[in-house]
């Protein structure tokens, strides 16, 4: 019996392979990929997190061309072998751990990482139907799509490094409103970039100088909708 076909594309000057069990990557999300890798530049030595890593796209592009050392996590095996499958093929295998499991069982209590990099499925159950294509895995949130992203925030608060960052992605940024509003006040959003599919949230520990604009949004947490930005999605 032949397995699933096979496909192969560019992303950020990497090849990245998958099959439909993955969600395809989507040509926007290396605009996350080159936020991550400017961010890089300026945060404390340290290895990089990907959670809810598909094929490793993002987190690969984001240390590709540095020295960093990367983990990604994912719960589906398909993934995680496509993953490893695409840091050997980046050849950056040598720098790449891909661990299988639940996100909160991945990691280590000591682990710290200078960055995290998250891109949970964020669509509410009942409106998966709506993406027949997509493997119900990668997208299925939960009731609120918020189940995979909570689990997200609480690795954030839990492992990210003095002086790191986090981005998250998430559908809207009213999602990231709601999400940050359930989170403990360990990490605060400094920033939201929105482009043709979905959010991305600038997370940091509360401490952390915000970036110039910033203003604060409801009790724990703050929001600098930089929407207006050029869409690379397009």
């Amino acid at each position: 019996m032949n397995g699933p076909r096979v496909e192969h594309l560019d992303f950020g000057g990497l090849t990245i392979a998958f099959d439909d069990r993955v969600l395809r990557p989507r040509p926007w999300t290396e605009a996350q990929a080159r936020w991550a890798r400017e961010m890089l530049a300026d945060l404390p030595a340290g290895p990089v997190l990907e959670l809810c890593c598909g094929a490793g796209q993002i987190g690969l592009a984001t240390v590709a061309g540095t020295s960093r050392r990367l983990v990604c996590v994912d719960l589906d095996p398909a993934a995680v072998a496509y993953a490893e499958r695409n840091a050997v093929a980046a050849g950056l295998g040598q720098r790449v751990e891909v661990r299988h499991g639940r996100l909160q069982d991945a990691l280590r209590p000591e682990e710290r990482f200078s960055l995290v990099i998250a891109d949970p499925p964020w669509v509410a159950s009942e409106e998966t139907g709506s993406y027949p294509e997509d493997p119900l895995l990668a997208i299925d949130g939960g009731v609120d799509g918020l189940t995979v992203a909570r689990s997200c925030l609480r690795v954030i608060e839990n492992h990210l490094a003095e002086r790191g960052a986090a981005l998250l992605q998430l559908g809207s940024v009213e999602q990231v409103a709601a999400l940050m509003s359930l989170g403990s006040g360990a990490v605060r959003c400094l920033e939201v970039r929105r482009f043709q599919g979905g959010a991305v949230a600038h997370l940091a520990r509360p401490h952390d100088d915000p970036p110039i604009g910033w203003q604060p949004v409801g009790r724990e947490t703050g929001r600098r909708d930089v929407s207006s930005d050029t869409d690379p999605g397009g």
